[in-house]
């Protein structure tokens, strides 16, 4: 439920100088994206990964490098299935394979937390930036100390921006459904680099060990102690290893 702020800027700036054209996106019901009322997202999933391949048609791209995290690695996933001749190289951050059972669910304490975020107000925006905090916070890995000010900066920036930012919820609703139920990662054509913190508690490692077990042409990068998140100390690690999925697959 994060807009595009969520991709952090040296992110895409360090992947820029490896000379790629990056673009982000917010999806919808998120920033400046076409928003729905709360609890009637009135989209599917399917629709979420056709929004990839209209940013693609927009931009006058044939085929591009899908880059997609948590919820998004879902829909990055559902548009290389779809799309298959659209999508160069998948690489999937901090999510699971579309199909694959039996993978180990959160952390105890993180699914302690998710139960307590349903009793919330979602009318409330400060009660969400609140929960957006503790989440952050709940997210984080153990090899770097989590950054509770960038946060909090980014956060407010995210409220701030967004036209409702109350229709975010509604990714819960689609969550909530099936994620592409007739998919299955396993018919993923392209190269896909599978990277996940070892210590992501919303995703045990195991989510993306599967994608090496299922994926034909399916590696996985572990960054060691790392949570759900793109942690800026990070950056420089995932930049090279997306610089070199991208380069070794077709038309790299």
């Amino acid at each position: 439920m994060s807009s595009m702020l969520w991709w952090p800027e040296r992110f895409c700036e360090e992947l820029a100088n490896r000379g790629h054209y990056v673009i982000r996106y917010d999806q919808r019901d998120t920033g400046l994206s076409t928003h729905y009322p709360p609890g009637e997202p009135g989209y599917s999933f399917g629709d979420l990964s056709e929004d990839a391949i209209a940013v693609l048609d927009g931009y006058g791209i044939g085929a591009a490098h899908l880059v997609g995290m948590s919820m998004g690695g879902f829909v990055a996933q559902e548009a290389a299935l779809r799309h298959p001749r659209r999508v160069l190289t998948l690489t999937l951050i901090s999510t699971s394979p579309i199909g694959i059972d039996g993978l180990p669910p959160s952390t105890k304490a993180y699914k302690e937390h998710s139960a307590a975020a349903e009793r919330i107000d979602w009318s409330d925006v400060g009660a969400i930036a609140d929960l957006m905090h503790r989440d952050s916070a709940m997210l984080a890995g153990t090899r770097h100390p989590h950054d509770a000010e960038a946060a909090s900066i980014l956060i407010a920036r995210d409220i701030g921006r967004a036209t409702s930012f109350i229709s975010a919820t509604n990714h819960f609703v689609l969550l909530s459904g099936d994620k592409g139920a007739t998919l299955h990662a396993s018919d993923i054509e392209a190269p896909v680099l599978a990277i996940h913190g070892t210590a992501d508690p919303l995703f045990p490692i195991e989510h993306a060990e599967a994608f090496t077990q299922a994926v034909p042409n399916a590696r996985l990068h572990r960054i060691a102690g790392g949570g759900h998140e793109i942690h800026d100390r990070d950056i420089d690690e995932m930049v090279r290893v997306i610089a070199d999925h991208t380069a070794s697959g077709p038309n790299g």
